[in-house]
C-alpha cells in the first residue's frame, strides 16, 4: 500500500492540474474580468491537503472504478471547498486562510463574494462535463449527491452562524453534533466518498455504509479541527490561532468548559464570547484558554473524537469493496489521520 501522505499529495497534484489548467480561466483582456479570474484562482493555488478529492478518488477505486473517471468530480469538490471558504472567511471575519491573508482582506468583501459566486457557477458547469465519461444517469446521480452536500453544508453553517448572531448558549452536545454533521460531515467525508462510489457503480448498501462512516468521521474531524484552532501550530494549521474564540464559535470544547466551570467563570466566559471580534482582547482570549486547560476541555473533546473514529471504522469495515484493496486500506489510514493529525 502506498504511503497515505504521498498518495494524498499525488492526487492533489492531479486535481490542481485539472482545476488550474482546465476548469478555471487564466486571463481576460477586460481588466475587471481579468482581476476576477485571478481572484478565482487564488485559493485553489494556495497549499492545501486536498482531503476531499482524495476521498472521492480513493473511494471510487475501492468500489471498482478508475481514478481518471473520478478526477473531474473530485476537482469540483475542491472547487466547492474553495468557494465556500471565501464566503466563510467573510462571514467569520477570518484574517488568514492557508497561511496568507483571506481574500476579502486583499480585495474587499464585495469582490471576494463575487469571486466565490463565480467559482460556484463554474463548479456546476464543470460537473456537466462528466456526461461523456459517466453517461447521463451517473452524471445526474453525482449532481444530486453534490446538491445534497451543498444543502447540508449551508444548513449547518447557518446553524452555527445563527447561534452567534442570536447569542445562544442553551446548547447541548447533541446540538453541536447535529451542526457538525450538516456543516462538516457531508462535504468533508460522506459526499466525497459517496460520489466516488456512485461513479464506480456501487449499490445502495455501500452508499448507506459510507453515509454512516462519513457522518461519524466528519464530526470527529471537526472536533480535531476545533482543538487545533486552540493549540495547533499556526503555520501548519493555516489559520490564526484561537480564531474560534475571536469568532465566538460554539465548539464541543467550549460547551464542555461551560458545563464544568464555576458560575462566575461561566458568566465571564459568556461575556467574553458575546463580544465582537474587534472588542475581544488578548487578555480575554488568554482567560478562556486558561480555563480550557484547567478543565481539560480539549482532552474531553478528543476522547469523543476517538469514540467517533471507532464507530466510523466499524462502518468502513462493513463495506464489501469490489475494487482495489489498497485503496480501501488507504481509507482506513486516512480516517486515523483525520482525527490524529497535527495540522
Amino acid at each position: 500500500m502506498a504511503n497515505l501522505q504521498d498518495e494524498m499529495k499525488r492526487v492533489k497534484g492531479r486535481i490542481d492540474q485539472v482545476i488550474l489548467d482546465q476548469l478555471l480561466p487564466k486571463s481576460s483582456p477586460i481588466r475587471e474580468v481579468d482581476l476576477l479570474y485571478r481572484m478565482m484562482r487564488d485559493y485553489p493555488a494556495r497549499p492545501a491537503k486536498g482531503m476531499r478529492p482524495f476521498l472521492c478518488v480513493t473511494a471510487c477505486k475501492a468500489a471498482g472504478g478508475t481514478e481518471d473517471s473520478a478526477l473531474l468530480t473530485a476537482a469540483c469538490i475542491e472547487l466547492f471547498q474553495n468557494w465556500i471558504l471565501i464566503h466563510d472567511d467573510i462571514e467569520d471575519g477570518s484574517e488568514l486562510r492557508r497561511g496568507s491573508p483571506a481574500l476579502h482582506l486583499s480585495y474587499g468583501a464585495p469582490l471576494a463574494l463575487n469571486a466565490g459566486d463565480a467559482l460556484h457557477a463554474r463548479t456546476w458547469e464543470a460537473l456537466l462535463g462528466n456526461m461523456p465519461e459517466l453517461g447521463a444517469r451517473r452524471t445526474l446521480s453525482v449532481m444530486k449527491e453534490f446538491s445534497r452536500m451543498v444543502n447540508e453544508t449551508t444548513e449547518g453553517q447557518h446553524m452555527e452562524l445563527g447561534w452567534v448572531v442570536h447569542g445562544r448558549w442553551d446548547l447541548t452536545e447533541k446540538d453541536y453534533f447535529e451542526m457538525c454533521t450538516r456543516k462538516t460531515s457531508w462535504y468533508t467525508v460522506a459526499s466525497p466518498c459517496r460520489m466516488g462510489a456512485i461513479i464506480a457503480g456501487a449499490d445502495a448498501g455501500v452508499l448507506r455504509e459510507l453515509m454512516e462512516f462519513g457522518t461519524n468521521l466528519g464530526v470527529a474531524f471537526q472536533i480535531q479541527d476545533d482543538s487545533l484552532n486552540l493549540v495547533g501550530d499556526e503555520k501548519k494549521y493555516g489559520k490564526a490561532k484561537s480564531d474560534d474564540i475571536l469568532e465566538g464559535k460554539r465548539t464541543l470544547i467550549l460547551l464542555r468548559l461551560l458545563a464544568t466551570a464555576t458560575q462566575s467563570e461561566r458568566d465571564r466566559v459568556v461575556a467574553i464570547m458575546n463580544k465582537t471580534r474587534a472588542k475581544k482582547t488578548a487578555a480575554d482570549v488568554a482567560y478562556v484558554l486558561n480555563l480550557v486547560d484547567k478543565y481539560d476541555a480539549i482532552g474531553y473533546a478528543r476522547k469523543k473524537a476517538a469514540e467517533l473514529l471507532k464507530d466510523s471504522l466499524v462502518s468502513l469495515r462493513g463495506i464489501r469493496w469490489k475494487g482495489d484493496k489498497d485503496s480501501a486500506a488507504l481509507l482506513t489510514a486516512f480516517s486515523k489521520f483525520a482525527v490524529e493529525r497535527k495540522w
